[in-house]
């Protein structure tokens, strides 16, 4: 069986549960379902073709990353976006958490992750190509985004404090309320810092890599205020 939503294909070799959950995310990331709105288990569930329980799944692991809140009685909703204020909430803590794990990391990364960082670059790069001829979806910048994730994951959870790491996992997920408008150099930028990132780390450069770091979250914060107020006016 193919799962489909709109345009939006998913292969039937996949497990029902992750093509479910890939389907919901998109509709959520997409504003298909708008943010502050009920998510239906059942009427997700008419939409895609399949049955309330792996929605129902679905939308416990949405819940989780803070994509969707459940309320006793009246079921899911779509999270709100955070406001102007709460947006730069999230990236004060994010540059206080954020740098000083990759300090730490600097001391801890093993060759193995080391190379795996740059594999995550190099991914990056092409997926960022390909994202900048798509149509502003998130199947089209999906590939890029879940990179940009696994990138600061494996720093963070490298930083030898596991609480630490679990912070910023936690942070990192309202992120993805934002959809992410990849124009005006957009990848080509991220890819550059997380490179200059990669660069210090594999040189065991605490200094320059907690710098490389906080250039970067204080740039990515000035994309996203930049692309929210864009599409606000």
């Amino acid at each position: 069986m193919t799962i489909h939503s709109g345009e939006r294909f998913l292969p039937a070799r996949r497990a029902l549960a992750d093509d479910v959950y890939d389907a919901v995310l998109g509709l959520l990331m997409d504003q298909v379902i708008e943010p502050g709105s009920r998510a239906s288990i059942d009427g997700i569930a008419r939409q895609l073709n399949v049955s309330p329980t792996p929605v129902r799944e679905a939308l416990a692991r949405l819940e989780s990353e803070g994509l969707v809140v459940k309320q006793a009685l009246k079921g899911y909703t779509a999270a709100a976006l955070l406001d102007e204020a709460g947006l730069r909430h999230l990236f004060e803590m994010r540059r206080l958490l954020e740098p000083y794990a990759t300090r730490r990391a600097a001391t801890e990364l093993d060759g193995g992750t080391l190379d795996r960082l740059g594999e995550v670059c190099d991914a990056m790069q092409r997926s960022g190509r390909a994202t900048q001829s798509g149509d502003d979806r998130f199947e089209d910048y999906k590939e890029f985004a879940e990179q940009d994730a696994e990138f600061h994951r494996l720093i963070a959870e490298h930083s030898g404090n596991a609480l630490l790491g679990d912070a910023i996992a936690r942070l990192r997920a309202h992120t993805h309320q934002y959809r992410i408008y990849f124009r005006h150099g957009v990848v080509d930028e991220t890819s550059e810092e997380h490179l200059a990132v990669l660069e210090a780390l594999r040189a065991n450069d605490a200094d320059r890599a907690e710098r490389a770091m906080r250039d970067h979250i204080d740039r990515s914060y000035a994309r996203i205020s930049a692309s929210l107020s864009e599409n606000a006016g």
